[in-house]
């Protein structure tokens, strides 16, 4: 009888080790299981359609304000305002520059009203679709201000303003897309550079803005401008990348590059 009492409490024994083991197994891999879900949810964001507004590397409603020479390489358009509002000349754009109307500038300018209406419903497309992603990965990083970091794929959110100060850095792979939702405006400092690591491309990054984007002087910015106002290169800065304005773009002796 003692035997067999002895054996019981032994067999219940290891049960309870087993059971004890096994749960502190699980609770150790939560942690583990979480971040493979985030980055999970990363891999699955999508770029941003463009449409025809994609093919152009200025795009913008109420005009084109220039300080000569700038250097545009990618199509040119604006609409629905009259051609006249394009004040880029033939020598800086090395595209076609389209006009809604014969007043855009001479000699180049190709009259198409009807493929501007389009790229233009295409930008306004496209903006909703970025500023309508929801469940970022991050949340007001750097609470609006992201000079010296580095960015990785994903969606991004910040409910104010964003500034860049100081240079950051975007790393990833080349099919890495990263979408930058800005309820306010973007204000890049003077000197500031965005640097891509790792193959990330210019067009799988969008800036989706709601209020105006400020390059300043001499600064280098990489990916695609969508804002719901205006888009503002001063004297020097450069882009590879997209501008597409809901309202006016204003250049200064600027670099513009089509990615």
């Amino acid at each position: 009888m003692k035997k067999k009492t002895a054996f019981l409490i032994t067999a219940v024994a290891l049960v309870a080790m087993t059971f004890g083991c096994k749960k502190e197994s699980t609770i150790a891999s939560t942690p583990a299981k979480t971040n493979v879900q985030k980055s999970m949810n990363k891999s699955l964001v999508q770029d941003i359609n463009l449409g025809i507004a994609g093919e152009f590397v200025i795009l913008s409603k109420t005009g084109i304000t220039n300080v000569y020479k700038s250097t545009i390489t990618g199509d040119v358009g604006a609409s629905p305002i009259t051609g006249a509002a394009i004040l880029v000349s033939c020598t800086e754009v090395a595209g076609t520059i389209y006009s809604v109307d014969a007043a855009g500038p001479l000699p180049c300018a190709v009259t198409n009203a009807t493929r501007l209406t389009t790229a233009i419903g295409d930008m306004q497309t496209a903006y909703t679709d970025g500023a309508g992603r929801s469940n970022p990965d991050y949340l007001n990083l750097g609470a609006g201000n992201i000079g010296g970091k580095t960015l990785t794929p994903g969606l991004y959110k910040w409910t104010s303003a964003l500034i860049v100060p100081a240079d950051i850095t975007i790393s990833g792979n080349s099919t890495d897309i990263f979408i930058f939702q800005i309820d306010g405006t973007l204000n890049m400092s003077s000197g500031v550079n965005i640097t891509l690591e790792g193959g990330v491309q210019a067009k799988n990054i969008f800036w989706v803005t709601a209020g105006a984007v400020t390059l300043g002087t001499t600064s280098h910015f990489e990916g695609n401008i969508l804002s719901q106002t205006g888009i503002n290169l001063q004297t020097g800065a450069s882009i590879n990348g997209r501008m597409l304005a809901q309202t006016a773009v204003t250049l200064q002796m600027n670099t513009v590059t089509k990615p």
